[in-house]
């Protein structure tokens, strides 16, 4: 017969093992291959690799309507702290690569205001909802970017909200994929400037002041800033503009300590795509003529936004990195 301590010091075992258990990260991705190291997989089957059905939505779009919906790292993700005490502003920070950057930096350690169309309020209660949930500070601040003012009383309220600011991710982008640029109307062309170039430009001059020696701005280029797609003239003629004010920027303030970096991805899956990104019926091409074979997902990025948010990469400045899937264009 077990002595009764004993059982009770096994079943103690047993609850900690469980507890470590379901502490740990969880390593079996799609794309492993049995007998290989944890976290081994490979990058053309990681995630899926399966053409996107057709189907659109009216803009913005909702993440949570897409089939199938974005992996931002919802359950992937884990922090260890590189942004422990840090205040990040993320522009587009409720879906996509936004929302992959806003989940990534709140689990390592930073509190986050995310900003987004007011229509996109579902996603970013979904985000923020999942993150406060863990514990984390997160800040809701919808408004139009188009708008010179709501830009600029951002920042401050951000500042305000959060008690300082030391990243600032430019990343919301209006896209529209047109045959040509007579499909290109004047209103369609100025949402696209305002959205993209007007908005970068008006949150960076507010947020310059704000930020101390060791702050990080990092925006979202593409892959379109340096290749391109006749379809998006409008759009890649925005990110050929945020890679050249980047690098140009990065010199101003590198004097003040504030290193300024940009991502430029290929084709990632998010609701851009379904809200006019991509012509109609071409859908099932999405990223299927990468050299891996599909699109990326938001959460792939998230650790490049992690870390040149970080203080890991100091001497790194003015730099665009890609993240796309093999093409070889940045």
């Amino acid at each position: 017969m077990t002595d009764p301590a004993n059982r009770r010091d096994l079943l103690k075992g047993a609850a900690i093992a469980g507890a470590a258990a379901a502490a740990a990260p969880v390593f079996a991705q799609a794309g492993e291959r049995p007998g290989s190291p944890p976290g081994l997989a490979d990058p053309q089957t990681r995630y899926t690799n399966q053409p996107y059905p057709e189907q659109r939505q009216t803009w913005p779009a909702l993440q949570r309507n897409m089939t199938p919906v974005p992996d931002c790292g919802e359950r992937s993700y884990r922090g260890s702290g590189k942004l422990q005490g840090r205040k990040a502003l993320v522009t587009g920070g409720d879906s996509g690569i936004g929302r992959a950057a806003v989940i990534a930096f709140a689990r390592e350690g930073a509190d986050v205001a995310i900003n987004y169309f007011p229509t996109e309020e579902p996603d970013a209660q979904d985000v923020a909802r999942l993150l406060r949930a863990e514990g984390r500070t997160i800040t809701l601040i919808p408004g139009d970017l188009t708008d010179q003012r709501f830009c600029v009383d951002l920042v401050g309220k951000a500042h305000r909200k959060l008690g300082g600011l030391d990243i600032l991710v430019n990343n919301a982008a209006y896209q529209q994929s047109k045959d040509s640029i007579a499909e290109v109307s004047f209103e369609q062309f100025d949402r696209t400037m305002k959205t993209n170039l007007y908005a970068m430009f008006w949150i960076t001059k507010t947020a310059i002041p704000l930020m101390k020696p060791g702050s990080a701005i990092i925006n979202t280029a593409s892959v379109n800033s340096f290749v391109p797609e006749k379809e998006l003239l409008d759009y890649a003629t925005t990110k050929g503009g945020i890679a050249i004010f980047t690098k140009a920027l990065a010199k101003q303030v590198a004097g003040q300590g504030i290193r300024v970096n940009a991502v430029a991805p290929g084709p990632i899956w998010t609701p851009l795509q379904v809200a006019g990104g991509q012509l109609p019926g071409k859908m099932h091409e999405f990223g299927q003529d990468t050299p891996l074979g599909r699109s990326g997902q938001p959460v792939e990025l998230a650790p490049l936004y992690v870390t040149l948010a970080s203080g890991e990469l100091s001497y790194t400045d003015g730099s665009v990195f890609g993240a796309n899937g093999g093409t070889g264009t940045i």
